[in-house]
């Protein structure tokens, strides 16, 4: 199995949920997160005063996939997720040795 944390831009989730639903990932896991890499932030202005905005809302996603359905998924969120600009993200993989269902106690790729 394979964790996929990918860091995208707010307004590109529904694209790359839906999309990730027809291959057929239907398990995944949103956190609002806020960070910030070569964008390095920028700067409002409110009311006449300008501020910087050091850290960008993003959306991390998480997915646990069968080892055989990962680079699908990647490319996925690589075709959706993407606009060609500075500050569309990262795709993080990592081996899962193993899962259990709480519920059942099954474990392994069942699971998923």
């Amino acid at each position: 199995m394979k964790k996929i944390e990918a860091i995208i831009r707010p307004y590109k989730l529904d694209e790359v949920r839906e999309a990730l639903v027809e291959i057929g990932i239907h398990g995944m896991t949103i956190i609002e997160v806020r960070g910030f890499g070569r964008q390095k932030g920028h700067t409002e202005t409110y009311r006449g005063a300008e501020y910087k905005i050091d850290f960008l809302p993003k959306i991390k996603l998480e997915i646990v996939v069968p080892e055989k359905l990962a680079q699908k998924a990647v490319e996925v969120i690589l075709k959706k997720g993407q606009t060609g600009k500075v500050g569309d993200g990262k795709i993080f993989i990592s081996n899962i040795e193993d899962a259990v269902r709480i519920r059942t106690e099954e474990s392994g790729d069942t699971v998923l």
